[in-house]
């Protein structure tokens, strides 16, 4: 994560840092924002810290702007890469801007102000599962684990394009088995449930957990550098892509119609039925451990996926697990569309 850390600091955090953190500087008055230039480095004359700039990559080489040294906390120094953590809340809270079917308001199992209810869980979990993740990402940056740069650094040849499927099928083995462990019913009702009380998820429900369900679910993610050796741009890349599938699997757009993805319908089955599909990316491990569950025919066809006959089985099979699984539906559900005839 430290070239996303290199990115921030470039458009925000060196300016922002810089304003808020200014160097001290005890040389006189006529020298005291004096700059000198060399060997492309930049040294500030007072008591401020020396700072030299070094590329989290070999791929790109951008001279900062004087504003990198003109803090009194230098790009380098352990609590401004501690301070980073905020690109997780950014980025989280952005990546909720995406479309989905918006016929899902309309479910009998679509809970009224739902939307605003998943946001209001995601922004109290986000902070805590935040600092939960800080020790991870503080020795990626300080550089404790298998983190590479180029390819001559890979461990051996084609290892670069093997490492993405390693890490898909690493997390996804690793999710598999934590949120199966979730459903425990010693677990469930203290950590999982808060994420089950969307039936019908939004896109926002995609981080609307217990923080320490979130976190639990997010650990293999960082494990991995750990074990296994990444490049740097190929954990920004995936990165990126994880924050999206996730998205992508609560959006309620019916695409993967695949008896291997485990997209947004098969993860619609775990949210009605609780006890199935249970993987991130794939139905294998689910298949191995016998949950997986095929998800209904009819959320593949438009006239019925949202189709009355279809809410009707759902909601009426879900009740049945319901009881097994949490005894009495404390939820409270209310569709768009009764609210409309009720106002």
């Amino acid at each position: 994560m430290d070239v996303v850390l290199e990115a921030f600091d470039l458009l925000i955090g060196d300016r922002l840092y810089a304003t808020a953190l200014p160097a001290s500087l005890t040389a006189s008055p006529s020298f005291s924002t004096f700059i000198e230039e060399t060997n492309n480095t930049l040294a500030l004359f007072g008591d401020a810290q020396s700072y030299v700039y070094k590329p989290a990559t070999s791929y790109v080489y951008i001279e900062p702007s004087k504003y990198a040294y003109l803090s009194a906390w230098p790009r380098d120094n352990v609590y401004r890469q501690v301070f980073g953590l905020v690109l997780y809340f950014v980025f989280s809270s952005l990546s909720y801007l995406v479309v989905f079917d918006k016929a899902t308001f309309k479910h009998p199992k679509y809970l009224r102000n739902q939307v605003r209810m998943e946001i209001a869980q995601t922004m109290e979990a986000m902070p805590i599962m935040a600092i939960l993740t800080t020790p991870f990402f503080f020795a990626e940056v300080r550089g404790y684990g298998k983190m590479y740069d180029t390819f001559a650094e890979e461990p051996f040849p084609y290892y670069s394009i093997l490492q993405f499927p390693l890490f898909l099928i690493f997390t996804d083995f690793c999710i598999y088995w934590i949120h199966r462990g979730l459903h425990h019913p010693l677990i469930y009702k203290r950590l999982h449930k808060p994420h089950h009380k969307w039936i019908m998820p939004t896109p926002y429900a995609s981080h609307a957990f217990h923080p320490v369900d979130g976190w639990a679910q997010s650990v293999p993610y960082h494990v991995f550098p750990f074990i296994f050796p990444l490049q740097k741009w190929a954990y920004v890349v995936l990165f990126v892509f994880i924050n999206f599938w996730t998205i992508m699997i609560h959006d309620g757009e019916y695409v993967a119609n695949s008896p291997v993805i485990n997209g947004a319908a098969c993860h619609t089955m775990h949210h009605l039925y609780f006890n199935y599909n249970y993987g991130q990316y794939t139905t294998l491990w689910d298949r191995m451990g016998g949950s997986y569950r095929k998800p209904n025919d009819e959320l593949f066809r438009r006239e019925t996926k949202m189709g009355k006959k279809e809410w009707e089985k759902q909601s009426k099979e879900m009740e049945d697990i319901l009881q097994t699984v949490e005894g009495d539906d404390d939820r409270h559900y209310e569709s768009n569309e009764t609210v409309k005839k009720t106002s």
